[in-house]
């Protein structure tokens, strides 16, 4: 994928963020890629969306700019729900933002277009948090057990049920945490889907410092210091 949607006040965004306590996951590379993807799929537009794992609003303000009917943002972090609200009102743009995970979703009406970034590394058993850098966010907003599947595994398995008929999901995340397995449970609840887009990035502060336990563990080749991010759609028929 090569076109980029406008900076969407990313370094308001990441001040934002910074400023409270506890931190908020800063808009980064797979942020930017959803949104990139958000905007050529032509699906956001007058249309009602779902935001989960909202984390600073990056990618619900910019479903709201760009004309969707609506916009709902779920996140379990109070500090997130916070710096999500404030930047939207700085922004100028509507957007409902709850506390709680994508269960609490699943008490709203059906959704037109459900899109998230979820947490998705893959995590070792040992804690290494205090080893990555402050400036990667709070580890709630990454970590996501072994095989990075502890919140794709129940989203994937209950995406249809926030979709209404004829509704999209737009999910990413690194090939690192199992793209197939995301693909098959969509597709057996009833899905269609596909892969389609995807960018190599390098490293960032939490995978350089995971890279020697991802090598031990066989989920990284040798030397490998990059991941591929992709972005999944499913469509409820």
């Amino acid at each position: 994928m090569t076109a980029t949607y406008p900076d969407l006040r990313s370094e308001l965004l990441v001040a934002e963020a910074a400023q409270l306590d506890g931190g908020v996951y800063p808009p980064q590379e797979d942020s930017q890629l959803l949104v990139d993807t958000m905007h050529l799929s032509g699906l956001v537009p007058r249309r009602r969306v779902l935001d989960l794992c909202t984390g600073s609003g990056f990618v619900a303000i910019a479903a709201a700019e760009m004309g969707c009917a609506s916009v709902t943002a779920f996140d379990i972090c109070p500090h997130a729900v916070r710096c999500s609200r404030g930047n939207a009102a700085v922004a100028g743009v509507e957007v409902d933002v709850r506390e709680g995970s994508w269960i609490g979703a699943l008490s709203c009406e059906p959704f037109e277009v459900v899109v998230s970034n979820p947490p998705y590394v893959p995590t070792p058993p040992d804690d290494d948090t205090e080893t990555i850098s402050p400036s990667a966010g709070p580890a709630w907003a990454w970590n996501a057990g072994p095989d990075g599947r502890l919140v794709l595994d129940p989203l994937c398995a209950s995406a249809s049920n926030l979709l209404c008929r004829g509704g999209s999901l737009l999910l990413v995340h690194s090939t690192l945490a199992g793209v197939g397995q995301s693909l098959d449970s969509l597709r057996a609840t009833g899905l269609y889907t596909d892969v389609i887009a995807s960018q190599w990035i390098p490293f960032g502060p939490v995978m350089s410092a995971r890279a020697h336990w991802l090598e031990e563990t066989g989920r990284l080749p040798r030397g490998c210091r990059e991941e591929e991010l992709v972005v999944i759609r499913a469509d409820k028929p």
